[in-house]
């Protein structure tokens, strides 16, 4: 599932099993688990502790580190978000709003092209200022409007396409 998201296999695997074990795992035992070389988890683990989803916790009795996923599905589903928009929403509207200021100083640029651009410019402006509110929101809260679905177009009146 997680390359379909554009992770690393190794990143995705180690993050499901460390999601579905019940206790911490040391690197040792992911490695054997996966049947994956110990430096290939090394880095992997410093990738998802990059993104906030797994953190390292030490077991009494035992000098190794371990690790354990973030447990609440929706906070994780949240952090992901964050990275996602830091990482790839978030550059490419610095992107767009650089095209559309040189874009705009240019008299090659036709009208037709200054308009898609914006339009772009303008559904990226709209989706990150829509996260940034949603994401304050407490975790029932969202879980709500999410489960509302098609009932909040019909309590605003909105007629479906």
């Amino acid at each position: 599932m997680g390359a379909r998201w554009g992770i690393n296999r190794t990143v995705a695997q180690i993050h499901a099993l460390l999601f579905i074990s019940p206790k911490p795992l040391n690197a040792e035992d992911i490695a054997a688990t996966l049947n994956v070389a110990r430096s290939n988890v090394s880095t992997s683990l410093k990738e998802l502790q990059n993104w906030g989803i797994v953190r390292l916790v030490h077991v009494m009795g035992d000098k190794r580190d371990h690790f354990e996923s973030m447990r609440d599905v929706w906070e994780m589903f949240r952090v992901v978000l964050d990275e996602r928009k830091k990482r790839e929403l978030d550059p490419t509207l610095t992107v767009l709003r650089d095209c559309l200021l040189d874009a705009a100083k240019d008299p090659k640029v036709d009208a037709y092209t200054m308009n898609r651009l914006s339009e772009l410019a303008d559904f990226f402006e709209t989706m990150s200022q829509w996260y940034t509110q949603i994401r304050q929101w407490p975790t029932p809260v969202l879980v709500k409007f999410i489960r509302a679905g098609d009932k909040v177009r019909k309590l605003l009146g909105l007629k479906s396409s």
